[in-house]
């Protein structure tokens, strides 16, 4: 099904979902006239690409709305970014958003809201437990594109955010999700995965896990951007390829445990 500015695919016999809330460009008309940040810019901060890992759940969310229009990964008094503070010292916008461009942009919000809640509502009418893979990325050359990477001892390449989940619960989900990602041959090596280095995660897993409390467990993932350049913004097909295997694996742990 398509809902507003994100389309939702369904699979009731599947307890994972995988979500891409910030995979999406996209700005709507009414935005537009206000944007003054170029598309190179607003690609660099956004997630490009995370919406080709989707495949590893049977239940999807793919986002086509740029975050710099609403970002769904924040709290609803912050999810329209009014200013450089919201989002890394940029300048945003040409003029000040008028109140009818925010208020609609907060109602995507708050619909969004309501369709994740009804996807995940009927999940957990089915199974007793059920897993979100909260996909997304991040850069490691904000130096520039000529400057060295940052630092790998702290920015590994799968980051595994668990700051909302309680591990007491979940502590089974969470080791068969990053043993397979960290032990599945990839590219003649295996990933660098670690937990909370960089990110401990997002609004949206902190949601899910507070609303479905020993019933739904929301994984962040942020994926380093070594799967593109980060400042052309063109993917290695390659390594994209890799990586959705390799989540698909980590689904496939994740079902032996749930029993699925």
């Amino acid at each position: 099904m398509t809902g507003r500015a994100w389309a939702i695919s369904k699979d009731s016999d599947d307890p994972i979902v995988a979500t891409a809330i910030h995979a999406g460009h996209d700005l709507s008309p009414n935005i537009l006239p206000f944007v003054a940040l170029d598309d190179a810019i607003r690609l660099r901060e956004e997630d490009p690409f995370t919406d080709r890992w989707l495949p590893a759940a049977g239940n999807q969310i793919r986002v086509v709305r740029s975050r710099f229009e609403v970002d769904l990964n924040r709290p609803r008094d912050k999810a329209v970014y009014l200013n450089a503070d919201a989002a890394w010292g940029l300048n945003l916008w040409t003029a000040p958003l008028p109140s009818e461009v925010i208020a609609g942009s907060v109602a995507s919000y708050d619909a969004f809201y309501h369709d994740l809640g009804a996807l995940c509502d009927q999940i957990a009418s089915v199974h007793p437990r059920f897993v979100v893979l909260d996909l997304h990325s991040y850069n490691h050359r904000r130096s520039g594109p000529d400057a060295a990477v940052d630092d790998p001892e702290e920015n590994p390449e799968i980051n595994v955010g668990t700051g909302s989940i309680d591990l007491s619960a979940w502590s089974d989900v969470v080791n068969a999700f990053s043993h397979t990602m960290e032990t599945t041959p990839f590219d003649g090596g295996h990933l660098d995965v670690r937990e909370n280095v960089r990110f401990r995660g997002g609004h949206m897993s902190r949601w899910i896990n507070d609303r479905y409390r020993g019933r739904g467990c929301a994984i962040a993932i942020e994926v380093k951007k070594f799967y593109m350049d980060e400042w052309t913004g063109q993917s290695d097909e390659s390594v994209v390829a890799n990586v959705g295997d390799t989540l698909r694996a980590a689904s496939a742990a994740l079902r032996d445990v749930l029993g699925s």
